[in-house]
Order: C-alpha cells, then sequence, then structure tokens
C-alpha cells in the first residue's frame, strides 16, 4: 500500500482575490501558483454538481496552504459563527519567533480571538480571522 505524505492544507473562500491578499501581504506568504478546474471528473471527484474552482496555493514556509473558491458556492454554511470547539472546526497553526511582535504589528483591520496568550503547556498563542472568518492560530513554544 501506498504511505500517505501531506501535500497541501486546503481552505474553501469566497473572494479568492481577497484571501490571496491576505495571505500574501498580512501573513508573508508568497503565491507559488494559481490555477482553475472544471469539467466532470472535478466535479466528480468534489461531490458538487456542476463544480469548478479557482484555485491559489503559497508557501506557507514548508506547508502549502491552498485557497480555493468554488462555483457553485454553498452558501448555508458561510453565515455560521465559526468556534474552535465545534466538531469538524479547523484552523491552520503557524509558528513564529515572537508572538507579541507579529500581534503588534497586525494591520488594524485584522480581527484576533484575545491578545496573545502564554497557556499551561507554555506555548504563547493567539487566533486571528482571515477575511473569511477562517481561524489561524499563531504560536510559539
Amino acid at each position: 500500500m501506498a504511505e500517505p505524505a501531506a501535500h497541501h492544507v486546503g481552505i474553501t473562500v469566497s473572494d479568492l482575490d481577497r484571501a490571496v491578499a491576505f495571505y500574501r501581504d498580512v501573513l508573508g506568504f508568497d503565491v507559488l501558483t494559481r490555477f482553475s478546474v472544471g469539467g466532470d471528473a472535478f466535479a466528480r471527484g468534489v461531490d458538487v454538481d456542476g463544480a469548478s474552482a479557482d484555485f491559489a496555493h503559497l508557501d506557507g514556509g514548508g506547508v502549502r496552504i491552498e485557497l480555493v473558491a468554488y462555483e457553485p458556492t454553498d452558501e448555508t454554511q458561510a453565515e455560521s459563527e465559526i468556534h474552535l470547539n465545534a466538531q469538524g472546526a479547523t484552523h491552520v497553526g503557524l509558528s513564529v519567533d515572537d508572538v507579541a511582535e507579529f500581534y503588534a504589528e497586525l494591520p488594524e483591520r485584522v480581527e484576533t480571538l484575545s491578545e496573545p496568550q502564554t497557556t499551561e503547556s507554555g506555548t504563547t498563542i493567539f487566533f486571528l480571522k482571515d477575511p473569511e472568518g477562517n481561524l489561524i492560530e499563531i504560536l510559539s513554544t
């Protein structure tokens, strides 16, 4: 049997250009490639009738971040608030050398769940939201 290896972390967004700008300009990720995919095989593969999607792959410092905007979109999920303790909740974890410095340098428009906190394990963390409301954990140990 083939051994799986991590390839990317995928995040579905409604506005690909806005999401790319955030991940590039706020988090400093390099855009590796942008492309579109459609057709019957893709629609069957993602189990969405008539699906097509625009993709951007970014270099997340050793982890490929895949931003994807689907057509058609599922608007039913878009309005719900994301909470970390909800079953199925996801987030991307990014490490930095100095959490407090990173936090202090964030643009005012970036929404965070709290200021940096040092947990019982000794890890300093805080969570921010991308423009779509997806959660990103910033941490250092």
